[in-house]
């Protein structure tokens, strides 16, 4: 069942944050349609409530497991206090389909996490300059299925000041997605967009992560789960021309041919491939 619930987390175009010391959102995530679930005991969760949160998300972890849907926690930095007495409870927690890890910077931090957790699936956020500079590492350490993008914290790290776009991001974003072909993992998963009311922005960061060759993006409300999943979706017009190119190249016979004034060779069928895999993508809930 873990395996399962591992190779789905892997292949999920949305992960929704759920705070762990709000119970009340728990269910209502896992209905949203989000691929997977990020319970929370970080960012979203006050000092003083880090025990109550480890307590809430135990009492409710049967239940939410019966709604089939991924269950990835995302403890505290693993050197921290709070990241320590994380690990030592998620031991006697039934396994999650995954464990995220926040302002992670050492491959040997990640390896001992994966001993310390019995070989679960990490999801390491890349969130500061130091983490950036062990990039080659961290996705080669043991465990380790996507890379995930911690835009916000990252910027606050460096101190950029991005634009809209985020154009400053560019090297961080171009250097995980090579990191992640260079050792097969899963398309790396991009950053939040905080703007929860604006789905232009949301449409045009997810196009942005497409582009980069990100397979999914982490959300922090339902209401993105579903802009997030149709702005994944090739065009009608993306989808034609991938059709036609797999019709051109099967009558070709595998040889070079043009279409609309384009050299079709075994490059632009893999993309052609690709784009028709997207088409036909609808999750896996």
């Amino acid at each position: 069942m873990n395996q399962e619930m591992a190779k789905r987390c892997a292949l999920a175009r949305s992960m929704l944050f759920a705070p762990g010391n709000r119970p009340a959102l728990f269910e209502k995530a896992l209905r949203s349609g989000a691929d997977a679930v990020i319970l929370d005991l970080e960012d979203s969760v006050p000092i003083a409530d880090k025990a109550t949160a480890r307590e809430t998300v135990e009492r409710e972890w049967e239940r939410l497991q019966l709604l089939g849907v991924p269950l990835v926690v995302r403890i505290n930095p693993a050197d921290t206090n709070a990241g320590m007495q994380d690990l030592s409870w998620l031991k006697r927690l039934p396994p999650p389909a995954a464990v995220m890890l926040p302002k992670v910077e050492s491959a040997s931090s990640l390896a001992e996490v994966h001993d310390s957790l019995n070989g679960l699936s990490l999801l390491p956020l890349i969130e500061s300059a130091a983490g950036y500079a062990a990039l080659s590492s961290l996705a080669a350490a043991p465990g380790v299925a996507r890379l995930v993008v911690g835009n916000i914290d990252f910027m606050a790290d460096v101190g950029l000041q991005c634009d809209e776009s985020e154009s400053e991001l560019a090297p961080l974003r171009f250097a995980i997605a090579i990191a992640s072909r260079l050792n097969r993992l899963a398309p790396a998963v991009d950053g939040v967009t905080v703007q929860i009311g604006d789905e232009t922005r949301l449409r045009n960061d997810t196009h942005r992560a497409l582009r980069f060759g990100f397979g999914g993006k982490l959300c922090i409300h339902p209401r993105q789960v579903a802009v997030i999943h149709q702005a994944l979706l090739p065009t009608e017009q993306e989808l034609d021309w991938a059709k036609r190119v797999i019709a051109a190249d099967a009558q070709a016979a595998g040889a070079a041919v043009q279409l609309d004034g384009r050299m079709v060779d075994l490059p632009v069928v893999l993309q052609a491939r690709r784009t028709l895999a997207r088409g036909s993508d609808t999750g896996s809930n």
